[in-house]
This record gives structure tokens, sequence and C-alpha cells, in this order.
């Protein structure tokens, strides 16, 4: 027990003199040692990110924004509705970005009801629309976390075994107003193998930390906005598969966007928005399923003809890097790697002045940090390593 004393509280101890690491530069400005602070925070996640796991590549996530009364506060400026809706959009451009042959869904819970706002779907462009028009609606109401759960579930319960099931809660309300037992709910969520994440704009709630633990989800309350969007980047990343995901074959379609072949160039309703009372989706030209010759908008989607998913080739490579990502460089001192003369990055060939430059083990190339984080973040491969495989081909197409 005296140890424990000693020790004290963990936010004491993370935050014991921080002001030690804070330096101005010429003009006088805190700004690039705090940036130079979060940077290295970001290398840290990199070193210790989990790798030769298993990945849910087919991610199926819906988002479930609270809408009551409770995200009219002003904490988070203006609002916390509109301050969400904000980040959210950031998010659903990057999460199509870095998992193009996913789909997404959005849920609003308010008045004690939950409401689809969009269905899964592979279209950034519409889900970015949807929560536009939703910053312009009020809060109102009570949250429920059981109808905003039973809503999702019986969507998600449809999609196949071999895909990941997830849902992403941001939930800004203490209480929610349910009809049942939310607990029965939970375990039901719980056998379907879906993946719960819950992200905390108050405080922590009993029920929601069940729920992240039961679905091995994550539980996180936001401490000011820039934390709220590394939260909500967190999960652009696919989540490692559960135990109980299939390994299956999965047959899949490549459609070309054309005419399908119709000399007459006739146009037509796409499946996508048979439903829709707009005249969106009506032209000649679009995705025409290989198989039955069925007609959609946008990629990647599964027919709802014959039920072949159709995705474009780039998306499957795009997915590739979460597989097979490069490898975190190691870390040395200037000093160490050269004593006389400069260390320029072979990057961005500017001097790297930092103490510290980042060495990939495979090229064996110098690179600044910011260089590093930009290939691991956003390249998803080493410069060094990708300029050596291009010189190999031009000197092997050169000796043939």
């Amino acid at each position: 027990m005296a140890d424990d004393d000693d020790k004290g509280y963990r936010w004491e101890t993370e935050y014991e003199k921080t002001w030690e690491e804070l330096h101005e530069d010429e003009s006088g400005s805190l700004k690039a040692s705090i940036d130079d602070i979060l940077h290295r925070a970001k290398k840290r996640l990199l070193t210790d990110r989990v790798t030769n796991v298993r990945l849910g590549m087919m991610r199926h996530l819906f988002i479930v924004v609270d809408g009551s009364s409770a995200m009219s506060d002003q904490d988070l400026k203006p609002t916390r509705l509109i301050a969400t809706l904000k980040l959210l959009e950031f998010f659903v451009e990057e999460f199509f970005d870095q998992n193009p042959i996913s789909q997404l869904g959005i849920i609003i819970s308010r008045n004690k009801r939950a409401e689809v706002v969009t269905q899964l779907g592979g279209n950034p462009r519409r889900h970015v629309k949807a929560l536009q028009t939703l910053s312009s609606q009020a809060c109102q109401g009570e949250y429920s976390l059981q109808n905003s759960l039973e809503l999702a579930l019986s969507t998600l319960k449809h999609m196949p075994s071999h895909a990941s099931r997830e849902m992403l809660l941001i939930m800004g309300s203490l209480t929610t107003c349910d009809p049942g037992d939310v607990r029965e709910v939970v375990k039901t969520v719980a056998k379907a193998n879906i993946r719960c994440s819950v992200i905390g704009l108050s405080a922590e709630v009993r029920i929601c930390k069940t729920l992240c633990q039961q679905t091995s989800g994550t539980y996180n309350v936001i401490l000011e906005e820039s934390h709220f969007k590394d939260l909500l980047n967190s999960h652009v990343t696919p989540a490692p598969a559960s135990t109980t995901t299939d390994s299956s074959l999965i047959k899949m379609g490549f459609p070309h966007h054309g005419l399908g072949g119709d000399t007459e160039e006739k146009p037509s309703m796409c499946m996508c928005h048979l439903d829709s009372k707009t005249s969106e989706g009506f032209s000649t030209a679009g995705y025409f399923c290989p198989q039955c010759k069925s007609k959609y908008c946008e990629l990647p989607i599964e027919c709802k003809a014959c039920g072949l998913t159709l995705v474009s080739a780039p998306h499957l490579a795009r997915s590739y890097h979460h597989l097979f990502p490069p490898e975190p460089y190691k870390e040395f001192l200037t000093s160490d790697i050269i004593l006389v003369g400069k260390v320029c990055c072979y990057a961005c060939q500017i001097e790297i002045l930092d103490p510290h430059v980042y060495v990939c083990e495979k090229c064996e190339q110098q690179f600044c940090l910011d260089c590093d984080l930009f290939a691991h973040e956003t390249l998803h491969s080493c410069p060094g390593c990708a300029s050596f495989r291009e010189l190999q081909t031009v000197q092997a197409t050169s000796l043939s």
C-alpha cells in the first residue's frame, strides 16, 4: 500500500514536469515545440502497433450520433452536436480513403427513438451530405441506447460472417431512456459478433463500459476537441478480427463504368435508387454487374439481384497496406549517424536539425520525423524502398 501511495495518481504522474518539454523558438512561439510533442506521441503509437494479426478488412460500420438535448451544451464550440458532425465529416473521408471496400451508415438517436440517416453504403459524398443536413436540426429529447442498438442490429446481423460488424456510438448524454432491459440487448449484440465502441463526451457511463467489454470494443471519454479527433481517427484502422469470423473465399465482380453494351444508350434507374423519390441515379452510364447486368452508381456494393460483391481493383490495392504495413523506422541520434557535415532527409531533401533521425532497416535511408509519419500514416510505403525497387526494374529493363 505504501508503494501505491508513493506513485500517486496516474493523471498526476502523466503530466509531471511537462513544462520542461516546452521551448520557445526565435520568435517566442511555443507552436513548434508543441507540434514536436504531438508528432512524437504519434510515433510512439506507430511503434506500439500490433503486427501479424488477423484484420477485418471488409468492414460494416454504423455510427450512432447522440441527438438529444445533452448535445446542445457548449463545452465544445459552438455546440457538441455541430462539433461532432464537423469531425465526422473528416472521419468519413478518411475512413473510405483507408477502407475503400468497406461500408458505413449513420444513425441518430433523439426523442427516445433512433432513426437511420443513411443506410450502409460506400459513397462518402452521400454520408457527408447527410451529416451537413443534421447540423441544421435541433437537439431534442432524450437518448435511447437500446433503440439505437436494436436498429443497427437489425441490419448488421444479416451481414456475411466473413465481414467485420462494428458500431461506433458517440454519446453526450449521461442517461438513456429505453423501453426494456438494455442489458439483454447488449447480450444479443455480443452474440451477433458486433464490435461496439463508445466515445463519451461527458463522463463514463456504466452501461456503455459494459457494452464495450462484452463486445470487445473500446470506451473512451474525450478531454477536448483535438483528443476527440484523435479518438475518431483511431477507428479508421481495421480492428483485429474476432476468432468467430469465418475464413472463406469471396466471389467478387469487377464492373467497369460504362453504358452496359446498349448501343442506344437509353437512360435507366440504378438499383441503388429504385426506392428514391428523386431523379438521382437515373442516367445512361453506371457500373453493371458482370453476372446479372444490374446497374449501380457506386462501388463497393453487394448486388441486390444476384448477391455478387462488386468492387474495383484499386479498392483492393488500397486495402493492401493494412495487411502488410511498412516496418517502423529505427530512431537514432543524429550525432551517431554522421560526425562531420549535415544529415539530410531522403524524402524531403531538407537538413535534419532535430537531434533524432529515423532510419529504415531495409533500405538504410535516413528520414526526418515528419516524413516518417507521412510514410506510415498516408503513403503506407517507404520512399527509399520504393525508389530502390524502381531502380532495379529500370536496370533489369536496360539489361534485357
